[in-house]
């Protein structure tokens, strides 16, 4: 007689997805995954230094397309959410992508490309053998993936990979002043993640989750006698480190102006982003009682990060280190809008940062040109460029508007909405504190064009011979100046998926049923 067997049926339903992941699920993963992957390709073709940009540039062009496509995909149809080897939330890693999320990770890319393209004439082959190529991809698989994740300790993983990636390229040529730069950027970023670190651990602790998803919902739910006054003052502190907010921004002027121009440009245009990001995602979407009760606190540091940022540009000689200070007081806007908190307070913050991505790089890109050109970083070294180079110098004016918030610019609309959403919550200090910042920077950029491009160089006693910039470095000059100017006279469209990426966060049932389609975890 055969014996009956008697092996228990286990249902995998109940922790694994068992459908086939939609195949438009893919581009979730696809821009983190080709960038590691294309890095990996770099770092093999280290001693075919020619070769590197063929590889890296394509590569880049591709991510864009991919994040253009996965924004697409998420206004048509909403947060995307896929899990890692098919375990269901809240046990397997998610990525959750909102409008929020999309938006800032295409941003991101574009910038990434410009940089690539704009390094062939400023990344020397020593630089290319040292590892540029396959940092600048790391780089964005980090800075990407903290934008796409749906898990919090994986946002400290890839706030982890960019720290790294940032080192790396940080102290490209080994200079003195680049690695004197570089441990001040380092020892006080490290002290930002240490302070990231514990707090994940306290929420952990609190929640018994790290899924975002799943920390909202039950936040909302309320867990009585939970320190959230604690954890969230962790939060702001450890993003406010890495956002470069006052009081403890005095990283950033102390480190940006020593890397390549390129390497600058992109770590003005994204860096600190990833920290103003991390913040209006754990305060407002996770954490949102916790920000009520510190949005004084917040306030108070945003409007001195503004005000000091740009005097602290006034004082400045150098572009580099001018730039720097104006990256800082970009950052006390974007800050004003998370302390205000309401949907238009975010709508402001995120129209900002999207704007100061792509500002800031220009804006140090324009710096490197202006050197070729002239000869120095050094306003006093500089001079006579409207002279020898009529239109650089229009473009450079150009940018110099944006920063300003002057029109037809993308910086005039952010200014607009904060100054606006400051007024309606009666925080009319905060609202002066953004037209007094904008006020002091226009100062400072303007006296930067007279001294620099207007008036001639003092101490030439023969006009210099016009320097030619290769069109590998207008190219990447002229893209962003035309982003900024579409932006400008067209920000309807711009504004619209700010609008919709802050109702998103305020807002996160859409998120939540993503990430938990059944209704709950």
């Amino acid at each position: 007689m055969a014996a009956t067997s008697h092996t228990p049926t286990v249902d995998l339903s109940l922790a694994w997805v068992m459908e086939p992941v939609p195949t438009a699920h893919w581009l979730v993963i696809l821009p983190v995954a080709l960038c590691i992957a294309l890095g990996a390709i770099l770092l093999m073709m280290r001693g075919r230094m020619h070769l590197q940009p063929l590889v890296a540039i394509p590569g880049f062009a591709v991510v864009v397309l991919m994040d253009a496509l996965l924004l697409a995909q998420v206004v048509q149809n909403g947060p995307v959410t896929m899990v890692m080897g098919r375990w269901l939330p809240p046990f397997g890693i998610a990525f959750t992508v909102d409008v929020f999320g999309a938006l800032m990770a295409l941003t991101a890319a574009i910038v990434a490309l410009c940089g690539s393209v704009y390094a062939l004439h400023d990344i020397n082959d020593s630089g290319r053998r040292y590892g540029f190529y396959p940092f600048l991809m790391l780089l964005l698989a980090g800075v990407t993936g903290a934008f796409l994740t749906g898990d919090i300790f994986n946002l400290y993983v890839w706030f982890e990979v960019l720290l790294i990636s940032s080192f790396g390229l940080l102290i490209l040529g080994s200079e003195r002043e680049q690695i004197d730069g570089a441990m001040k950027y380092a020892v006080l970023n490290l002290i930002g993640t240490t302070l990231f670190l514990i707090a994940v651990g306290y929420l952990y602790s609190i929640f018994g989750t790290l899924n975002m998803a799943d920390i909202a919902e039950k936040a909302r739910a309320g867990i009585d006698g939970a320190p959230l006054f604690t954890l969230s003052a962790l939060f702001i502190l450890a993003f406010g480190m890495k956002a470069a907010a006052f009081p403890v921004n005095f990283w950033l002027p102390a480190s940006y102006h020593t890397p390549r121009i390129v390497v600058s440009a992109l770590f003005a245009g994204l860096l600190t982003k990833v920290g103003v990001y991390a913040l209006i995602r754990v305060m407002v979407m996770l954490l949102p009682m916790g920000l009520a009760g510190l949005s004084g606190v917040l306030a108070v540091s945003a409007a001195l990060t503004m005000v000091l940022g740009a005097l602290g540009a006034m004082a400045q000689s150098d572009l580099r280190r001018m730039f720097g200070y104006l990256v800082i007081s970009g950052i006390g806007s974007m800050m004003a809008g998370v302390a205000i908190g309401t949907q238009a307070g975010l709508s402001g913050a995120i129209v900002y940062a999207l704007h100061s991505i792509v500002l800031m790089t220009a804006l140090y890109l324009m710096a490197g040109a202006a050197a070729r050109i002239g000869g120095s970083f050094s306003m006093t070294g500089l001079g006579g460029i409207y002279a020898t180079s009529p239109w650089f110098a229009g473009l450079s004016l150009s940018l110099v508007f944006a920063a300003s918030g002057l029109p037809p610019f993308s910086g005039l609309w952010p200014k607009i909405m904060l100054v606006e959403a400051s007024m309606k919550t009666g925080s009319w200090w905060l609202a002066a504190a953004i037209l007094v910042s904008g006020f002091l920077t226009t100062i400072a950029l303007g006296r930067m064009f007279l001294i620099a491009y207007w008036r001639p160089a003092m101490d030439r006693e023969e006009e210099a011979p016009p320097v030619s910039l290769p069109a590998g470095m207008w190219l990447p000059m002229i893209a962003l100046f035309a982003l900024v100017v579409f932006f400008g006279i067209f920000p309807d469209g711009i504004i619209r998926l700010a609008q919709i990426a802050a109702d998103g966060v305020l807002n996160p049932q859409a998120y939540l049923h993503s990430v938990f389609p059944a209704g709950g975890a």
